[in-house]
């Protein structure tokens, strides 16, 4: 063998060397590639899991926490009811009996839509309840209760009701100086009809102002 095939021969050993050399590094750094993302994969999997653990954890004291809260809520309205009652009950035997009551009809008073406002025909007709008062000459007590027709919300009747009761209330007071502690305000809304609220006049009568006499 010459030099020339000797020195051809060592140069493809050498090259076929480094051949194998270099896919044996790929291989190995292609490796430790894929077991840095399986890791970082892995993580990922594990982090996620755990955030949704604590995601379901998080809404299952929410419901936890909301059953206590609707829980509680009946207890107290239910508590609050048993006292409303037995507070009425006591009123009515501090009360005494009933004497009599006045209604302020809407004729009367002309209570306008979604108003409390006193006219001077509902001042004159508590002026003549007054003199009433003054002819039993008794020592009483006045349960004042404002009424509305159908119109409207639950809540607004309601709250319309208590003001009309509280004009009165208020012009009784200022004006014949009966003393507050000998009356109370009570707001029924629509709930006690005395007509239907179909018709215009229905819903007239409805609108009104009675007051109770106790001795």
């Amino acid at each position: 063998m010459d030099k020339n095939k000797i020195t051809l021969f060592a140069g493809a050993v050498l090259l076929i060397w480094m051949i194998a050399g270099t896919g044996c590094a790929t291989k190995g750094y292609v490796r430790d590639e894929m077991a840095a993302m399986d890791e970082k994969v892995a993580g990922v999997e594990t982090s996620v899991e755990e955030n949704q653990k604590r995601i379901k954890e998080h809404d299952v004291r929410l419901a936890s926490l909301g059953s206590l809260i609707t829980e509680n809520k009946s207890e107290l309205d239910a508590h609050k009811v048993e006292t409303d009652n037995k507070l009425t009950e006591v009123k009515k035997m501090a009360r005494g009996k009933l004497i009599f009551q006045e209604t302020l009809r809407n004729e009367e008073a002309k209570f306008a839509f979604d108003s409390a406002e006193l006219t001077d025909e509902a001042k004159t007709a508590l002026d003549g309840f007054v003199q009433m008062l003054i002819a039993e000459d008794k020592g009483v007590y006045l349960e004042i209760q404002g009424h509305t027709d159908s119109t409207g919300s639950d809540s607004v009747n309601l709250a319309v009701g208590k003001k009309r009761a509280e004009a009165v209330m208020e012009y009784l007071h200022k004006q014949y100086r009966i003393p507050l502690h000998r009356m109370e305000v009570i707001s029924y809304g629509s709930s006690q009809p005395v007509a239907e609220n179909t018709s215009r006049d229905g819903r007239a009568q409805n609108r009104r102002v009675v007051i109770l006499v106790y001795e």
